[in-house]
């Protein structure tokens, strides 16, 4: 497909635009492990898909934790949010990227299930924020990731039908949800985990490696 005749480019966050995976993997770490726990194996990938919220309650759930919601996430942040404000950096070529959408008038959003106390210091300091035209989280939605309430919000924001907007997503509960939605799906290897990308491949209409890529096609 021709994926240069969009009219609007919908991003996830983590894995996708900002190459900010070892943050939670760490944050899930310290935080099980304070507490004497392994962090299992399908934990991340269990609550990829959900907001803080969301996966406190999960968390809480899973290991019995005597901790009340909102403290399970002040723990999240207070650990997350020195290297979302200093340290995360994004793939290399997103921001030419979407400064050359920005360039051809293609609308932008950012679609998340992070929250915007991460999120925003983040693509500040790192100029993606105006890039973006809106910013929607799954926390503003009835579903998460696994359902296309939080691109849908997205388009619908930027004025666009699905149709005619990609989203560009790391993992395949996302390239799922949005192709429920009638989006174009974009699946973004560079931040995906290895295992994933065969099936990231099948779901999605087109996947790229690195920026560069999508640079060449949208130059071409």
């Amino acid at each position: 497909m021709d994926i240069t005749k969009i009219k609007a480019a919908i991003f996830d966050l983590d894995g996708t635009l900002l190459d900010s995976a070892y943050v939670w993997a760490e944050v899930d770490r310290q935080f099980l492990g304070s507490r004497g726990l392994e962090l299992p194996d399908d934990y991340c990938k269990s609550i990829c898909t959900m907001n803080l919220e969301q996966a406190a309650v999960y968390t809480k759930k899973r290991f019995a934790l005597s901790n009340s919601i909102d403290e399970i996430i002040d723990e999240w942040k207070s650990s997350a949010m020195h290297e979302y404000r200093d340290n995360v950096k994004p793939f290399e070529g997103a921001y030419e990227f979407l400064a050359l959408l920005k360039q051809r008038g293609i609308k932008t959003a950012l679609a998340t299930a992070s929250d915007r106390v991460f999120y925003e210091p983040a693509l500040k300091r790192t100029g993606l924020y105006e890039l973006l035209d809106f910013f929607s989280q799954t926390s503003e939605v009835e579903r998460g990731k696994g359902f296309p309430d939080v691109y849908l919000h997205a388009a619908a924001a930027l004025g666009v039908k699905p149709a005619d907007a990609a989203v560009f997503e790391d993992i395949p509960e996302g390239i799922s949800g949005a192709r429920a939605g009638g989006f174009v799906c974009v699946g973004a290897l560079c931040g995906a985990l290895k295992e994933e990308h065969g099936e990231l491949v099948s779901l999605s209409d087109v996947t790229f490696e690195r920026y560069s890529q999508m640079i060449a096609a949208f130059e071409g």
